[in-house]
């Protein structure tokens, strides 16, 4: 009894058929971004600092946040203990906004700084001291939160670009 199409070539074509199956779907994933694709976020955080705030209640923030990546990612929210409230601000001219989100664009950078986008930080547990420092967690729409150390400035510092 012999069956039709059953021959030794069959088995070659299916698994021809299944390499190029696996083949087809390995590029698929590597272009939807997939492991080292440049499709997805690549964030790193530098130049962060808080100014030693004037007053017990209130502080700012600053803080650069690069992305190597491909694809924008959102600046969503930030935590810190030393604050029961932390919100972001935009700043046009001479207005204050506080906003949601602030944007982190692909192959690009956020930068918070002194008379534009910044951080408000609002209930003090304390008032921190020059040389003190503050961690912050920054929590983004795609990206891993990012955990960072923040030195306490005097109330006057620049930093340098």
């Amino acid at each position: 009894m012999t069956r039709t199409g059953a021959g030794p070539t069959t088995g070659v074509r299916r698994r021809t058929a299944a390499a190029a199956l696996v083949l087809g779907l390995s590029a698929v994933l590597a272009a939807c971004g997939g492991e080292g694709g440049g499709d997805s976020p690549k964030l790193s955080v530098s130049g962060a600092y808080v100014p030693q705030p004037p007053t017990q209640d209130m502080a700012a923030g600053y803080v650069t946040v690069t992305n190597k990546g491909g694809a924008e990612d959102e600046l969503t929210s930030v935590t810190t203990p030393l604050a029961a409230e932390v919100t972001m601000h935009t700043t046009t001219g001479t207005r204050m906004k506080q906003v949601r989100s602030l944007k982190v664009p692909a192959d690009g950078e956020l930068r918070l700084a002194t008379g534009g986008d910044h951080l408000m930080l609002t209930n003090l547990t304390h008032k921190p001291k020059v040389g003190d420092k503050v961690s912050f967690t920054l929590h983004f729409a795609t990206s891993d939160p990012v955990e960072i150390k923040v030195p306490v400035e005097p109330t006057t510092y620049r930093p340098k670009d």
